[in-house]
């Protein structure tokens, strides 16, 4: 019968700080189980700004650590405090009543190093004879260092407490053997100090100041631990005060890979020959992604991704115009391969057309409708008049003794010219106008050019913002959106950084990736790629991005290029209103203070008003009361309406219609016309 062989015990368990603090440094990495704690199954901790979870079972891979403070735990009542590296207080040994059977155990549990002088006293029971001296029996022994010579057996030097001249000193070979036990001794230790000896952290201590009561105390070095954990970050950092047990298990994890998720931003810094490689979704999209792509909803966790590689791709961020249907937003690659025709823009005012100037010089328009200035010099528009947008500057208008200056827009009005007619007969047709900037439109953009561009030479072309309409589609796409509709606005070139990916279902039909605004988790795997052959087949990329309202809030968030809106232009002026002798309700309403004019004539006011109070003749008696009586009140007959006869007057009832009503006149058209343009003249225009 074949002996069964039992299987090595299992590690014993211990604290994460018990654990880091005798942990040697250069035996990492090393990897822990967590066994039990506190930070229970599923839980998330933030530590020191990093988010720990700790469950049982899960694995930690040590790769470093750095000391932070010390643990200073009362050994009789378990509190334990942390203490920073620097504190002030100083710390004596606890005595330990075990006895020490060699020289060889003091020097083992004792710190012997040069800057550890006079920190240990010792005696012995009996009386040591050695080679040129005798020690005897309870004399006080304090270690001064170790002496260690070539060719001979290593000997602690010692001072006898008590002795003057050479026999002060003394020599014990760490073999030497007896029944020595540790004596009281005055010397303190710094936090520091204990900290960094590891023998010392097996003693216990006491505090010296007399504020600090309790102990004997024990100190423990806690550490700032980088780990790496399955599915998380690179490198993971908490401090090893954290309550749990662990088990080493180094050498049964040996072929355990630890799976590291990576950012798309992480993915870009892969070197380009690691691509194109196989790689799997650890967190997918949001709920409600930024994106509308037909790809974006299969970026969900599990889902296989092919990674054909990474770039700065230049796109364009472009929507449509508003209007009845909801806006549509998209990024457009630079090899976006139909083509494009400019589109006349509309504008509402005189001021939008002075800041479309300021960025395309040489704008020229048509007025659509007729606009009429109340300044005395300034020009008013009829409908037609074709504009050129010259300049804007302050001019000086004419008034009743005052200066006023105000900003106008200097355009060109260009007349209409026979074809046969010189350019300078064209000039002298043309006329300077000046155009208030709070003048009203609409104004539409004149395009004499009709040619059809393609994206990036639009871009180049003309200074954007541009209205344009898609005039030949992208024939390398199934079906390309932008054809559809009757006017897109190209508002902004950006260069963003992209991650080139395909689904495996589809390994040739590409998508881009936006590193900066996905927040994707990868993680790159050993998969097959979908193809056998080497190099990869010529892929095709989606060229045409549909976003969401949310984009814009996350796209001025992470570009920082948010623009302040401009300024409104200049409020029109109002028509000064004539003085009249008709005085309203509200002036009737409103008492003497409240009228401009000096304090004496407002209190005189004041005075008047309350002696015409006071010359006020009295109110008229009341009428007398009735005289009580029992009888019930006469009651009075109902009223009987005559056949035939005229029903009384009704204040509410409808008008009768004047079947002679007399023809108005022109004239009082006139004057309702008259009065009508005089209450629109008096209105406030912003």
């Amino acid at each position: 019968m074949e002996a069964v062989s039992a299987s090595p015990p299992p590690p014993p368990a211990l604290s994460m700080l018990d654990y880091v603090a005798s942990l040697e440094r250069d035996s990492l990495p090393r990897v822990l189980q967590v066994c039990s704690g506190v930070y229970f199954q599923g839980s998330i901790y933030e530590v020191s700004g990093s988010e720990v979870c700790l469950s049982t079972g899960d694995l930690v891979k040590i790769i470093g650590t750095e000391l932070l403070s010390a643990c200073c735990e009362d050994i009789g009542t378990k509190e334990r405090s942390e203490l920073p590296l620097d504190h002030a207080g100083l710390f004596r040994l606890v005595l330990e009543e075990r006895p020490y059977s060699t020289v060889q155990e003091i020097v083992d549990v004792i710190p012997v190093e040069p800057n550890a002088n006079s920190s240990f006293s010792f005696t012995c029971h009996h009386e040591l004879r050695l080679e040129d001296c005798v020690v005897r029996a309870g004399e006080v022994l304090t270690i001064l260092l170790l002496e260690q010579q070539e060719g001979r057996e290593p000997r602690l030097r010692c001072r006898v407490e008590g002795r003057q001249g050479a026999s002060s000193e003394v020599l014990l070979p760490i073999s030497c053997c007896g029944q020595f036990y540790e004596h009281k001794n005055s010397h303190a230790y710094s936090l520091r100090t204990i900290v960094a000896k590891p023998r010392l952290l097996n003693r216990h201590f006491y505090h010296l100041s007399a504020k600090v009561s309790g102990g004997p105390f024990r100190i423990s070095p806690i550490y700032q631990v980088q780990a790496i954990m399955h599915l998380r970050k690179n490198v993971v950092n908490f401090p090893s005060s954290l309550e749990v047990d662990v088990v080493d298990v180094t050498e049964q994890s040996r072929d355990i890979t630890f799976v590291t998720p990576l950012t798309l931003a992480e993915v870009m810094s892969q070197p380009q020959q690691s691509f194109p490689t196989m790689a799997e979704v650890l967190e997918g999209l949001e709920a409600k992604p930024l994106l509308k792509c037909h790809w974006s909803k299969g970026l969900q966790k599990g889902q296989q991704l092919v990674l054909h590689g990474c770039r700065d791709s230049a796109m364009v961020l472009a929507s449509t115009l508003p209007g009845k249907r909801a806006q549509q937003h998209f990024l457009i690659s630079l090899r976006y391969g139909g083509r494009l025709r400019l589109r006349p823009r509309e504008f509402a005012a005189v001021y939008e057309l002075h800041v479309a100037a300021r960025r395309m010089p040489g704008l020229t328009v048509t007025a659509s409708k007729h606009s009429e200035t109340l300044e005395e010099g300034l020009n008013s528009l009829s409908a037609g008049d074709q504009l050129e947008v010259l300049r804007s500057q302050t001019v000086e208008l004419p008034g009743d003794g005052r200066k006023q200056v105000t900003e106008v827009l200097v355009c060109r009005r260009l007349l209409e010219a026979d074809e046969d007619e010189d350019e300078d007969e064209d000039e002298e047709k043309s006329e300077e106008v000046y155009l208030p900037m709070y003048l009203e439109g609409p104004f539409v953009e004149k395009i004499k050019d009709k040619k059809k561009y393609s994206l990036a030479n639009m871009i180049q072309r003309f200074a954007l913002p541009l209205d344009v309409k898609v005039a030949t589609r992208d024939t390398d796409l199934q079906s390309d959106p932008l054809a559809d509709f009757p006017a897109l606005r190209l508002k902004e070139a950006v260069m963003e950084p992209v991650v080139v990916a395909s689904l495996p279902s589809k390994p040739l039909e590409c998508f881009e990736l936006p590193s900066r605004w996905l927040k994707l988790a990868l993680c790159l795997s050993e998969d097959p790629l979908p193809w056998a052959k080497r190099p990869p087949p010529k892929v095709c990329c989606e060229t045409v991005i549909e976003l969401t309202e949310a984009f814009y809030y996350e796209f001025h968030k992470l570009s920082g290029e948010c623009d302040a809106p401009p300024p409104l232009p200049p409020k029109r002026p109002v028509e000064p209103l004539k003085q009249t002798s008709r005085t309203t309700a509200k002036d009737k309403k409103k008492s003497p203070l409240c009228h401009s004019g000096s304090p004496h004539t407002e209190m005189h006011a004041l005075k008047l008003s309350a002696e015409n109070v006071s010359k006020r003749p009295p109110p008229p008696p009341l009428p007398p009361a009735p005289e009580s009586s029992d009888k019930a009140p006469a009651v009075i007959p109902r009223k009987v309406s005559l056949v035939g006869a005229a029903p009384p007057s009704n204040t509410y009832s409808r008008t009768p219609h004047q079947k002679n009503r007399a023809k108005s006149s022109d004239e009082d058209y006139e004057v309702i016309d008259k009065n009508m343009r005089k209450a629109q003249e008096s209105i406030m225009f912003y």
